[in-house]
């Protein structure tokens, strides 16, 4: 018998061997070669931690075939990370039990959350009725799956339920909605237009992601799935990338969750994390970022250099009666507004400023401007920017926490500049 094999000898015999889940190899046991590869896991017993731990592993292991069997067809056990994983879980509850809802699924991205959504509830020579004004990234999935699968969209103002009852047909599957639209800020008649869609048997799916579950929770209106961009105001920091898409019964997230497995669109534990560390703050950022929008937007009114400006808390705003029903804590950290000079003026000024950042996203601690016709909405013709409410000059405003008089200290020798 050579040195290197293992007898019974070698076993220690004080006490019975342990065969639990969190059993790991001893050094009296092992050699060390193997105790390099088999670290130690040890059990938290008497306290728990104050935040949820990182778990990056992406595969767990059994201790029969039968349970590792049975763990596939299970939503408790975790197997392998694209079908589950700890961290990513308390992300997916915490987001749940934030909108209401029975069960969530957390992405990659925002885009991801839609494209599971969307691909799981659709076929060829589907029918989907969504609101004209969208986010430029769902409205280019919309007509890639018209190009390529066919599926026909009809177009809504998301004002009016006879509008959507006149829309749907017998082979719709899905209405889609923004709480507050992007950029335009206008707010959609959630509950009306909820019922007008469930009358027919049409499910509704809502983005939440500009209103976030702090201003409004589009499951109590009787939206079947909410989806958010985490990367905006969930995580809130400029720092993860990533997607959520929350269910209103445990039949509707099954189904998604089949697919969203076969995609393999799933979040990475350290960006759940990172999602997760950044919600605790969410309500304090909310706070202050809608103070402070309210506030800019009513100094940007009266500036020459606007021809309008768009925020769902200002008098004026064409959705305000519904905002204020929608939207009672605050209209959101996000402003619109028409520079009088044209496409022209709105890439001067978001050139020109210089406490907030040129950027494509949203939500963030910082304040972020950008031009939604040569950027976020590229995709779309003339035509289709004016369908949506877009301008040529339309500059969109993400307000941060920083001290207001700053913020319109900075956008005000912007806008003298974008004269």
């Amino acid at each position: 018998m050579s040195a290197d094999t293992h007898t019974s000898a070698d076993t220690p015999t004080s006490a019975a061997p342990d065969h639990s889940a969190h059993a790991r190899p001893t050094a009296a046991a092992h050699r060390p070669e193997t105790l390099a590869v088999h670290s130690p896991q040890p059990e938290i017993r008497g306290s728990r931690p104050l935040g949820v731990p990182l778990h990056q592993g992406h595969v767990f292991a059994f201790e029969t075939a039968d349970a590792m069997a049975e763990a596939f067809h299970s939503t408790d056990t975790f197997v392998y990370s694209r079908m589950g994983n700890p961290t990513v879980r308390a992300l997916e509850t915490a987001v749940a039990r934030l909108e209401g809802g029975a069960a969530a699924l957390s992405y990659a991205s925002g885009m991801g959350a839609i494209n599971g959504v969307l691909l799981g509830l659709l076929s060829s020579a589907g029918h989907v009725v969504a609101q004209r004004c969208l986010y430029g990234g769902t409205y280019a999935l919309l007509d890639d799956l018209t190009a390529r699968w066919g599926v026909e969209v009809t177009y809504v103002s998301g004002t009016d339920p006879d509008e959507v009852r006149a829309a749907l047909r017998p082979e719709t599957r899905l209405l889609y909605l923004e709480t507050i639209a992007n950029p335009t800020t206008r707010v959609s008649d959630l509950p009306a237009l909820i019922r007008a869609a469930h009358e027919a048997g049409v499910p509704t799916a809502v983005d939440n992601t500009f209103a976030s579950p702090l201003l409004c929770r589009p499951i109590e209106y009787g939206a079947d799935i909410v989806v958010h961009s985490a990367t905006k105001y969930l995580a809130g920091h400029a720092d993860v990338l990533g997607g959520i898409a929350v269910f209103k019964d445990e039949e509707l997230y099954r189904r998604i969750r089949h697919y969203a497995i076969e995609q393999g669109a799933t979040t990475d534990p350290f960006a759940a994390w990172l999602t997760l560390r950044g919600m605790q703050t969410l309500p304090l950022r909310i706070e202050r970022q809608c103070a402070n929008a309210a506030e800019l937007a009513a100094r940007l009114a009266a500036h020459p250099a606007v021809a309008a400006v768009r925020h769902p808390a200002l008098a004026g705003h064409p959705d305000r009666e519904v905002a204020a029903r929608l939207l009672p804590r605050g209209g959101g950290g996000v402003v619109s507004f028409d520079l009088a000079g044209g496409r022209e003026a709105g890439r001067t000024f978001v050139e020109a400023v210089e406490v907030a950042s040129l950027s494509a996203s949203l939500g963030d601690v910082k304040t972020l401007v950008m031009h939604p016709a040569s950027t976020s909405h590229r995709q779309l013709d003339a035509d289709a920017l004016a369908a949506a409410g877009i301008g040529p000059g339309t500059v969109r405003v993400s307000v941060g926490i920083e001290h207001v008089e700053d913020l319109w200290q900075d956008l005000e020798q912007a806008l003298a500049k974008a004269l």
